[in-house]
Protein backbone atom coordinates (compact mmCIF):
# COMPACT_ATOMS: atom_id res chain seq x y z
CA UNK A 1 0.00 0.00 0.00
CA UNK A 2 1.23 3.48 -0.85
CA UNK A 3 0.46 6.09 1.82
CA UNK A 4 0.68 9.85 1.49
CA UNK A 5 0.65 11.51 4.90
CA UNK A 6 -0.93 14.88 5.54
CA UNK A 7 1.48 17.44 7.01
CA UNK A 8 0.21 17.21 10.59
CA UNK A 9 0.34 13.40 10.44
CA UNK A 10 3.98 13.58 9.30
CA UNK A 11 4.80 15.79 12.28
CA UNK A 12 2.91 13.46 14.62
CA UNK A 13 4.94 10.50 13.33
CA UNK A 14 8.24 12.34 13.77
CA UNK A 15 7.37 13.45 17.30
CA UNK A 16 5.68 10.18 18.33
CA UNK A 17 2.53 12.15 19.11
CA UNK A 18 -0.08 10.27 21.19
CA UNK A 19 -2.80 11.32 18.73
CA UNK A 20 -1.54 8.53 16.45
CA UNK A 21 -3.66 5.52 17.25
CA UNK A 22 -2.25 2.02 17.48
CA UNK A 23 -4.03 1.10 14.23
CA UNK A 24 -2.53 4.10 12.42
CA UNK A 25 0.95 3.27 13.72
CA UNK A 26 0.50 -0.33 12.58
CA UNK A 27 -0.54 0.81 9.09
CA UNK A 28 2.39 3.22 8.80
CA UNK A 29 4.93 0.70 10.11
CA UNK A 30 3.68 -2.26 8.05
CA UNK A 31 6.43 -3.78 5.95
CA UNK A 32 4.30 -3.66 2.79
CA UNK A 33 3.58 0.07 3.20
CA UNK A 34 5.41 2.56 0.99
CA UNK A 35 5.45 5.94 2.74
CA UNK A 36 5.36 9.27 0.90
CA UNK A 37 5.50 12.92 1.86
CA UNK A 38 4.67 15.75 -0.48
CA UNK A 39 6.86 18.68 -1.40
CA UNK A 40 3.70 20.65 -0.54
CA UNK A 41 4.07 19.57 3.10
CA UNK A 42 7.66 20.82 3.24
CA UNK A 43 6.48 24.07 1.64
CA UNK A 44 3.72 24.39 4.27
CA UNK A 45 6.19 23.72 7.10
CA UNK A 46 8.58 26.31 5.61
CA UNK A 47 5.88 28.98 5.58
CA UNK A 48 4.79 28.25 9.15
CA UNK A 49 8.41 28.11 10.34
CA UNK A 50 9.13 31.51 8.77
CA UNK A 51 6.34 33.03 10.88
CA UNK A 52 8.45 32.21 13.98
CA UNK A 53 5.42 31.06 15.96
CA UNK A 54 6.30 29.73 19.40
CA UNK A 55 3.86 26.82 18.92
CA UNK A 56 5.52 25.67 15.69
CA UNK A 57 9.14 24.60 16.36
CA UNK A 58 9.67 22.59 13.15
CA UNK A 59 12.58 23.30 10.83
CA UNK A 60 11.64 22.19 7.29
CA UNK A 61 15.14 21.03 6.39
CA UNK A 62 15.35 18.87 9.52
CA UNK A 63 11.86 17.45 8.94
CA UNK A 64 12.67 16.60 5.30
CA UNK A 65 15.99 14.98 6.23
CA UNK A 66 14.37 12.94 9.01
CA UNK A 67 11.67 11.69 6.65
CA UNK A 68 14.21 10.69 4.01
CA UNK A 69 16.42 8.98 6.59
CA UNK A 70 13.39 7.01 7.80
CA UNK A 71 12.60 5.63 4.35
CA UNK A 72 9.92 8.06 3.20
CA UNK A 73 9.73 8.90 -0.49
CA UNK A 74 9.46 12.54 -1.52
CA UNK A 75 6.62 13.28 -3.93
CA UNK A 76 7.24 16.34 -6.10
CA UNK A 77 4.43 18.56 -7.33
CA UNK A 78 3.74 18.07 -11.02
CA UNK A 79 1.67 19.90 -13.58
CA UNK A 80 -0.80 17.00 -13.56
CA UNK A 81 -1.27 17.44 -9.81
CA UNK A 82 -1.80 21.18 -10.26
CA UNK A 83 -4.41 20.64 -12.97
CA UNK A 84 -6.29 18.13 -10.81
CA UNK A 85 -6.56 20.71 -7.99
CA UNK A 86 -8.79 22.75 -10.33
CA UNK A 87 -11.26 19.87 -10.63
CA UNK A 88 -11.83 19.58 -6.89
CA UNK A 89 -14.99 20.96 -5.31
CA UNK A 90 -14.53 24.05 -3.13
CA UNK A 91 -14.82 22.18 0.17
CA UNK A 92 -11.58 23.42 1.68
CA UNK A 93 -9.68 26.67 1.13
CA UNK A 94 -6.28 25.37 2.26
CA UNK A 95 -4.13 25.10 -0.90
CA UNK A 96 -1.73 22.60 0.69
CA UNK A 97 -4.52 20.21 1.60
CA UNK A 98 -6.08 20.56 -1.85
CA UNK A 99 -2.71 19.66 -3.40
CA UNK A 100 -2.39 16.59 -1.18
CA UNK A 101 -5.87 15.44 -2.24
CA UNK A 102 -4.93 15.95 -5.89
CA UNK A 103 -1.67 14.05 -5.49
CA UNK A 104 -3.40 11.13 -3.76
CA UNK A 105 -5.92 10.94 -6.59
CA UNK A 106 -3.43 11.26 -9.44
CA UNK A 107 -0.88 8.88 -7.92
CA UNK A 108 -3.38 6.33 -6.56
CA UNK A 109 -2.16 6.73 -2.99
CA UNK A 110 -4.16 6.63 0.22
CA UNK A 111 -4.04 10.02 1.95
CA UNK A 112 -3.98 9.79 5.76
CA UNK A 113 -5.31 12.86 7.52
CA UNK A 114 -6.96 13.97 10.73
CA UNK A 115 -8.70 16.89 9.01
CA UNK A 116 -12.45 16.27 8.74
CA UNK A 117 -12.74 18.85 5.94
CA UNK A 118 -10.52 16.73 3.71
CA UNK A 119 -12.54 13.55 4.06
CA UNK A 120 -15.36 15.16 2.06
CA UNK A 121 -13.25 15.09 -1.10
CA UNK A 122 -13.46 12.27 -3.60
CA UNK A 123 -10.68 9.77 -3.77
CA UNK A 124 -8.53 7.57 -1.58
CA UNK A 125 -8.68 9.43 1.74
CA UNK A 126 -8.78 8.05 5.27
CA UNK A 127 -9.40 10.15 8.34
CA UNK A 128 -7.48 8.83 11.32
Amino acid sequence: MRLLLDTHVLLWVLTDDPRLTANTRKLILAEETDLFFSAASIWEISIKNALKRADFPYDPSIVRQALLENGYNELPITGEHSIFVGTLPALHADPFDRMLVAQANVEGMLLLTHDSKIEGYPGPIRKI
